[in-house]
């Protein structure tokens, strides 16, 4: 993987930062840890352009945020009801919680999808809900366009500092997004042993 980045982004630039964002919020194991640092890298030979990498990597990640919400707007707050209702356990929520979740994220969910751009393993999750409420696209595209400035910006920023370091971004941020990721499994297989219908 960490080949096959270097490698497009050394081959077509701009759009290969564009395609590989995007691709890393549809898909998370594409690390953007890896991706925007080396942009920012390319950056410091002076091979690439800061703010074109800045808003290439921005562009590819809100392009990549969207089949998450749409997907989350497909699925609705009915649907994911009657689906808590038949397999609560599976899903560890029941239709109340839902409910109350639903609720919570109308009066956060601005704060949530902006600053949720921000938290490893979360950047993709947050884009479900925010279409499960339908929030506004406009809105939705506003922060998550602001938050996903400001993670792209921050790790481009930290490759073009650290130069032929850049992969030592991944390696402070790397431990951080398997905790996340290790923390929602045990939630989830606890929830769904102690699932009381």
């Amino acid at each position: 993987m960490f080949n096959f980045v270097i490698d497009l982004i050394s081959r077509i630039g701009y759009f290969g930062v564009f395609l590989l964002m995007a691709a890393e919020n549809i898909f998370p194991p594409i690390p953007s840890e890896i991706i925007m640092p080396f942009a920012g890298f390319v950056v410091s030979k002076g091979e690439l352009n800061f703010a074109i990498v800045l808003l290439a990597g921005t562009a590819g990640s809100v392009a990549g945020a969207l089949p998450w919400y749409f997907a989350g707007k497909w699925l609705g707050k009915e649907r994911l009801e009657r689906l808590a209702k038949n397999h609560g356990r599976w899903l560890t929520v029941s239709p109340e919680e839902i409910g109350k979740s639903v609720d919570a994220f109308n009066r956060h969910g601005k704060k949530a999808v902006l600053f949720g751009r921000l938290i490893p393993a979360v950047r993709t999750l947050i884009s479900v809900p925010a279409g499960i409420v339908e929030m506004k696209l406009s809105i939705f595209l506003a922060y998550t366009t602001a938050g996903s400035l400001v993670w792209t910006g921050v790790l481009a920023w930290a490759g073009f500092l650290l130069e032929k370091n850049y992969t030592t971004v991944g390696k402070y941020i790397d431990p951080t997004s398997k905790a996340i990721v290790a923390t929602i499994f045990v939630v989830y297989v606890y929830r769904v042993v102690t699932h009381r219908k």
